[in-house]
């Protein structure tokens, strides 16, 4: 493997880092979990996005899915996090990392009664801060979904529904 072409081709670097404060309040709160847009497919180029995403302790987390455009990475920071890695449920903790490419069927949950959080890392960069606020605009309307409803949100934000593999290891 080698280095990717340059994209950068100034003799000298320039003062383009940005910084986004611990103390930077979530960009998005709902109802069960918290989540800070720390770099969006906006603010990289397209190159990835990374959320920090805390739970409080009520159970969360969606079902079962794929992404057919992007892969996804989970990196626990705090608390006990229920990954699905496409064959089985792990109790994830802090340190604990999950890589799941293209196509791979993964899920997540926090069921343990107790907050967690974690980095999400989408690559490359997806708009997924409008999948994370449709989810919360529906859920503060207190409207359920249609499964016509669902079925268009998940497509427009490539998310594919998956069975279970084994399906007695759905959490209850």
């Amino acid at each position: 493997m080698s280095y990717p072409p340059a994209r950068y081709t100034a003799a000298t670097g320039s003062g383009s880092a940005t910084l986004r404060p611990a103390t930077t309040p979530p960009d998005l709160v709902g109802d069960r979990s918290a989540i800070g847009y720390l770099a969006t497919q906006v603010s990289t180029s397209g190159e990835f996005g990374l959320y920090h995403y805390a739970m409080n302790s009520l159970p969360s987390g969606p079902d079962p899915h794929f992404h057919r455009t992007i892969s996804e990475s989970f990196y626990i920071l705090s608390g006990t996090v229920r990954l699905y890695d496409g064959t089985r449920w792990i109790d994830a903790t802090v340190g604990d990392y999950l890589y799941v490419p293209p196509g791979g069927i993964h899920a997540f949950r926090n069921d343990s009664g107790q907050p967690a959080a974690m980095l999400l890392l989408f690559a490359p960069g997806a708009p997924r801060e409008r999948y994370f606020e449709e989810l919360a605009e529906r859920a503060r309307s207190s409207q359920p979904w249609t499964d016509e409803q669902l079925a268009d949100l998940l497509h427009r934000h490539d998310q594919y529904p998956a069975p279970y593999a084994d399906p007695s290891h759905i959490p209850r």
